[in-house]
Order: C-alpha cells, then structure tokens, then sequence
C-alpha cells in the first residue's frame, strides 16, 4: 500500500497543531470563547484523527472498516467546511464590527487564506473520491488535506518556540504574516519532495503546491488588493446561517459528485436508472 507512513504524517500535523494552540485555545477550553472556534477546533480534529484511522485501517488490511468510516466522510466533511466557514463569518464580524486595528487590517487576509483553504479541500476530496479506485491517488488525495492549512497551527508554533524562524521580522500586525508565509514556504518544499517521488501520481500535491501558492500569495498581499478590504465588508453582510449552511452544500456536493464520478460507468448507468 502507498504511504506506509501516512497516519505519522497526520499524528504530526496533530502534535502541532495542539502545541500551537495550546495556549490561545486549548487552556482556554473552559472560559467564555466564540463559539465558532470550537465548531472549527472539533470538526478539524475528527477530520484529522479520521485520516489516520483510515490509514491505519487500510493498511492493516482492514477494508470492510475503511469502507465504512469511508462513507460516514460524506457527514464529517461538509461539517468541515462548516468549520471554516465559521471561522470566516467570526473574523467578517469583528471586521464590520471594526474591533480593532489588527482585525482592520488583517481582516481580508483571513478571510481570502480561509477561503482559498476551502476550495483546496473542495477540490482535493471531490478527486479523492473520483479516483478511489486508484488506491495511490486517492491516499495521495486524502493525505494532502491537512498540508492546507498547516501553516495555521505551524506559524502560532514558530511565535512560541521557534522564533528564530522568523527572519522575515515584518512590523505591526504584518508579523502574523510573516510566519504564515514562512510556514507555508516549508509545506510547498514538502509538497515538492512528494511529488518528484512519484511523479506519475503526484498530482495531488501539484495540487497542494498551487492552492498553498495562491494562499500564500493572497494573504500577503491581500491589504493591497484594490476591493479586497471592500468584498469582505460586503461578505459581513451575509447572514451567517446562509454562508454556514452554503458551505454545508458545497462540502456535500463535492462528495456527492466526487462519489458519482468515481463510479464505473455501468455503475452511473444503474444510478441514473434508480434515479
């Protein structure tokens, strides 16, 4: 089986991902917090802990339990993007509520980082699903979603423990940038190093390449971007159920038609005659 060591790779991701919210979140568990944050903090972990039972499972040649956990992502992944999306609608309200310089100026970063991260996980499970079949793509698939948003956790960890990472050395509220572009330098170099080892399936993280790229790129310049400040303010003014229940849509249909384009096609024919 490909990705002997997959379920590391996404225990990783854990231990990091604790550690760097150890002491904005998880200390805080108990005191009054938004909401939305432990929508986010809970969807993401059981994605994440998904991974690696899924990958364990198959590996322990456990298939009947990996087809079945298999078909319970098509509930777990639209809460994912649930998730995210609360956390856009929390970071569009402190900006139309105009909270405070950071959320001002930093506002339209979050809101486009998050946003690019969504369509990367739209995209990735919907050809996880498609190529199921391809046991290589569809691991590869599968595995490429926690390298999305990495730089979340990875960048609050740098700030704690490993400020010398941070050799950018941007002044104000930029600095958060800094560390998020720094650690998504070191997913792309990840990605690539996957991808040369198997070139032939390595889409996956061509994918993970151009999605972390386009985040990175939007983030940083995002407070430059002529409307950007402007498209967020407008975003504000959606009603949060709306944007929460629309991303519980697209998270479903990228399932669902993830799932019916990786049917043979005798199979698609049996489901439109049901149908």
């Amino acid at each position: 089986m490909p990705y002997k060591y997959g379920h590391f790779w996404v225990g990783f991701v854990v231990l990091v991902t604790v550690a760097g919210f150890w002491p904005s979140y998880f200390l805080l568990f108990a005191t009054p917090i938004p909401f939305a944050f432990h929508v986010h903090a809970f969807t993401s972990m059981a994605w994440l802990l998904f991974l690696i039972a899924q990958s364990l499972t198959i590996h322990n040649r456990q298939n009947a339990w990996h087809k079945v956990m298999g078909r319970a992502s098509f509930v777990l992944f639209p809460l994912l993007i649930v998730g995210f999306v609360s956390i856009i609608n929390l970071s569009a309200s402190r900006y139309a509520a105009e909270e405070n310089p950071f959320i001002m100026q930093l506002g339209p970063s979050f809101g486009i980082g998050m946003t690019t991260a969504i369509a990367a996980y739209l995209y990735l499970f919907y050809q996880a699903l498609r190529h199921r079949r391809n046991v290589k793509l569809h691991a590869g698939y599968m595995l490429a979603t926690p390298a999305i948003l990495f730089e979340s956790p990875f960048s609050r960890a740098i700030d704690l423990y490993f400020p010398w990472m941070d050799f950018l050395n941007s002044e104000g509220p930029r600095d958060v940038l800094d560390v998020i572009v720094i650690s998504d330098g070191l997913v792309l170099l990840f990605a690539a190093a996957l991808y040369l080892r198997d070139k032939k399936h390595g889409a996956p993280w061509l994918a993970v390449m151009f999605f972390v790229a386009a985040q990175m790129l939007l983030m940083w310049t995002a407070e430059y971007i002529p409307g950007m400040s402007a498209a967020f303010a407008l975003y504000a003014q959606i009603p949060p159920a709306l944007a929460l229940a629309l991303g519980a849509l697209a998270g479903a249909a990228a399932a669902w038609f993830g799932w019916q384009h990786g049917m043979r096609p005798q199979g698609r024919q049996a489901a439109a005659q049901a149908a």
